[in-house]
């Protein structure tokens, strides 16, 4: 047959359950562009930025509505798209990266767009394809999204030279796909001897993170079967649900909320599951696991890495906490009873009453917004916070009640993430309600990306949490500065920004307004029109998150330095 490279891509990802690609046409790839306009299933999205074009694409991947795909330029495209790529890269989550290519047949140099992406996009994807026969289209792309979904899931690249993708070529055949099967489970010894030590234990407790996330309905059996705590990463609050009696919050040390730090601090065996025991999920490295540590991963590069573990099962919890569970059950039929439940309950409603009685003076309590926001949402709304201050109060004030409806940049920690990401997820899950918690710092980085909310019709409620800085480092530099360098941001004018971006407006400035303001925003959203929300917050409070951390990494400062660090607070608390 003769066919073009483009459309082979076509092929190729009809067959794989694309849906959306994101990213901006060029010369290199216009080819493509115009093979997916002529698709019935597939829906190429223009963005504004390329960097928006991933977060879109890893929000897309984040509700399991399928792999999200980028086709973007080379080179520049590649290079702007590079910190959405790294953030799916850190944190687990597939992605499909379609780049066009130079000619790669001409016999010149310094073409436009040349570079070696391939060394560039290394370190931040699984791997990646240079496609030099028509024949190998299909293939490659098959071969670059099981990459992509096997394994540790993670981002792939696949370059498409301008030559292959727009001149016609040879190929034998156009094959459909066959999706991967589930890797097989740990062997039964290892599953044995782990659910022998979970059940031994005095007080075993549970630690989740995002690779536990399809795994919710058997880890809650499981946490009922040994009434154990259960904590999560940041990504893994989406892991476990808010409302279940054994839900303690993010974390499990002093920088984690009350029902988390009480609950877990003299736990004898800990089930750690689909977690790397990172920074932020251990508050800088600050939690004390037992001996007794259950590592369960898909990547056996993380057992051991932080913390020494005694078991590990590697593994997708898919298939994994399921079998733990039946061995567990096996060896005792009878649920334990620890009498944990209700401490848990007293634990967490005493904080958000501490929060709820902080006086926010004319600005809006940050409880009392995510309680309200609780109460108009379904269990299946998505929230999405970027990054900053506010994910961490999200973290410790915003129930989460199902898996795969929080999403937040974790350790690549690359702001701009929300606004693009709350357009992926809207648009892979029309359905539910889509909420994005946004700093105003983070908006400033790719608010314009709701020119592309506005154009596909996306209701969204984009909640800017106004505060005039970037607060979380703004809070860092006042304990040991007593000074904020380049964190005080100039005053931004939401109503006019709103208009020219043909979004809807609403502004909440205080506790007062918050009610109404909630309400006309998901009025406007229902009508499928994005709605960016002013929410004049209060950050006078600090989040235990902030607190245990500065703590923990003063504490680890040498006797010197710790001198000088507080000398010179002291002093400029004195001088100004």
């Amino acid at each position: 047959m003769k066919k073009t490279g483009a459309s082979l891509v076509r092929h190729a990802l009809e067959q794989l359950g694309i849906q959306w690609t994101f990213g901006i046409p060029g010369v290199h790839n216009t080819e493509i562009y115009d093979e997916l306009n002529q698709s019935e299933s597939i829906l190429p999205t223009l963005v504004t930025h390329e960097m928006s074009a991933a977060f879109m694409a890893d929000a897309v991947s984040r509700t399991g509505a399928g792999v999200g795909t980028l086709l973007i330029v080379p080179a520049a495209g590649v290079t702007h798209a590079a910190s959405g790529i790294g953030e799916a890269g850190i944190d687990g989550i597939p992605m499909l990266i379609i780049s066009g290519g130079i000619h790669s047949e001409s016999g010149t140099r310094y073409q436009l767009h040349e570079m070696d992406q391939h060394a560039l996009l290394a370190p931040i994807t699984k791997k990646t394809w240079r496609v030099t026969r028509h024949s190998d289209v299909i293939p490659t792309l098959y071969e670059a999204y099981t990459t992509a979904v096997t394994g540790e899931p993670g981002p792939v690249f696949v370059e498409i030279p301008y030559n292959i993708s727009n001149f016609i070529g040879d190929v034998d055949d156009m094959p459909d796909f066959k999706a991967p099967d589930l890797p097989p489970t740990p062997p039964e010894a290892s599953i044995r001897a782990a659910a022998e030590a979970l059940i031994e234990a005095r007080k075993p407790g549970i630690f989740v993170g995002w690779g536990a996330v399809d795994a919710t309905d058997s880890l809650k059996a499981l946490a009922d079967h040994l009434d154990a705590p259960v904590a999560t990463t940041l990504q893994g609050l989406s892991a476990f649900p808010h409302n279940h009696p054994l839900h303690t919050g993010m974390g499990m040390g002093d920088y984690s909320v009350p029902a988390a730090t009480n609950a877990f601090k003299d736990i004898d065996c800990l089930l750690a599951i689909g977690t790397r025991f990172s920074e932020i999920p251990t508050g800088s490295y600050a939690i004390h696991p037992p001996e007794t540590l259950i590592h369960l991963d898909i990547n056996p590069n993380v057992f051991s890495a932080n913390y020494p573990a005694s078991h590990t099962l590697e593994g997708d919890a898919r298939n994994t906490v399921p079998a733990l569970l039946k061995a567990v059950q096996k060896l005792r039929p009878e649920p334990a009873q620890s009498g944990i439940r209700g401490t848990i309950a007293t634990d967490k409603q005493a904080y958000y009453d501490q929060w709820r009685q902080h006086d926010s003076g004319d600005r809006v309590n940050p409880e009392l917004f995510f309680s309200k926001l609780r109460e108009r949402l379904a269990d299946d709304a998505i929230v999405i916070a970027d990054d900053g201050n506010h994910t961490f109060l999200a973290a410790e004030l915003m129930p989460i009640h199902g898996p795969r409806r929080f999403f937040s940049p974790s350790d690549f920690n690359a702001m701009g993430y929300c606004v693009p990401a709350a357009i992926g997820a809207k648009q892979a899950r029309p359905e539910v309600d889509v909420v994005g918690i946004v700093g105003d710092g983070a908006l400033l980085m790719t608010g314009m990306e709701l020119i592309t909310a506005a154009r596909c019709g996306l209701g969204i409620v984009m909640v800017v949490f106004n505060d005039g800085e970037l607060s979380q480092i703004a809070q860092a530099q006042k304990i040991p500065y007593n000074r904020k360098t380049c964190t005080v941001l100039t005053e931004l004018d939401y109503a006019a920004l709103s208009q020219a971006l043909g979004v809807e407006y609403v502004s909440i400035p205080n506790n007062e307004t918050l009610e109404t303001g909630l309400a006309d925003a998901f009025g406007k959203a229902a009508d499928n029109r994005p709605v960016l929300v002013d929410l004049r917050v209060d950050y006078s409070r600090k989040t235990r998150f902030t607190q245990g951390v500065v703590k923990t990494n003063l504490s680890r400062m040498t006797t010197r330095d710790k001198t000088r660090v507080i000398g010179r607070a002291l002093w400029r608390r004195v001088t100004g």
